[in-house]
């Protein structure tokens, strides 16, 4: 089931189904970051006010602003 990264919570394991395309630039972004579909991550914690989120993706913490978390298209994975 397709989700928003801002309905994982801390602890939650997903997976990057895909890229929106509304915005370019944070697309390419996320993709030099590693962030390409079939990406398995885990969410580490949000900061006080939500904004960013800290994610482990490939053996590295990567903090994503909610714009930037919005491109992406992801699902969680049970556990």
């Amino acid at each position: 089931m397709l989700s928003s990264l801002r309905k994982f919570k801390v602890g939650d394991t997903g997976k990057v189904t895909g890229l929106g395309k509304e915005n370019k630039a944070y697309r390419q972004k996320l993709l030099a970051m590693g962030l390409t579909p079939g990406t398995t991550f885990n969410v580490v914690r949000y900061a006080p006010m939500g904004d960013p989120v800290e994610i482990s993706v490939r053996g590295f913490a990567l903090s994503l602003r909610k714009d930037e978390a919005e491109v992406l298209k992801v699902e969680k994975v049970k556990k």
